[in-house]
């Protein structure tokens, strides 16, 4: 039987490596993007309740207070998406910087569970909220960065054997 025309689509794609590209520079513009927010004074403001209601974070504010701690994760954010990017050329880097995305992303994952008032109420169902769907949005990103530590990882195994 020959192959549907989405089976080849998806084939020329999967080639293409668009769906890795897609990811990499999504994740390099949101991390560029908020590591940058959270360096300036709104950025450190908006993050207080996420922070200090994590029990996975809140000491990070409480030894470097909420603008050197906002700064400190800012930088970690930008970190990471400069390793990703080098990644594209180096895949080494790319690891890294998917190894850091992916603790991030755990972290800012759990404040799903920590942060109060993530859900609203419509009658009797519970809703994720504005700041429920802004959190949500770091699951998906955990799961960009294991894609992205697990493409990344295997680059540099099949580099490694092919200077064997």
């Amino acid at each position: 039987m020959k192959d549907s025309v989405m089976l080849k689509l998806a084939a020329w794609g999967t080639k293409q490596k668009f769906g890795f590209y897609v990811t990499s520079l999504g994740m390099i513009i949101m991390l560029f993007w908020a590591g940058l927010y959270k360096t300036t004074a709104p950025g450190a403001h908006g993050i207080i309740p996420l922070v200090t209601n994590s029990p996975l974070l809140s000491w990070h504010f409480k030894l470097f207070g909420a603008s050197l701690g906002s700064g400190l994760i800012g930088a970690t954010e930008i970190t990471c998406a400069l390793l990703i990017s080098i990644g594209l050329f180096k895949p080494q880097a790319g690891v890294i910087g998917a190894a850091i995305g992916v603790v991030i992303f755990f972290l800012t994952s759990s404040m799903l569970i920590s942060t109060p008032n993530t859900l609203t109420h419509v009658r009797g169902i519970a809703y994720l909220d504005d700041l429920g769907l802004f959190l949500f949005k770091d699951i998906i990103s955990l799961g960009a960065s294991f894609y992205l530590l697990g493409y990344f990882g295997k680059q540099v195994i099949d580099n490694n054997k092919k200077s064997l």
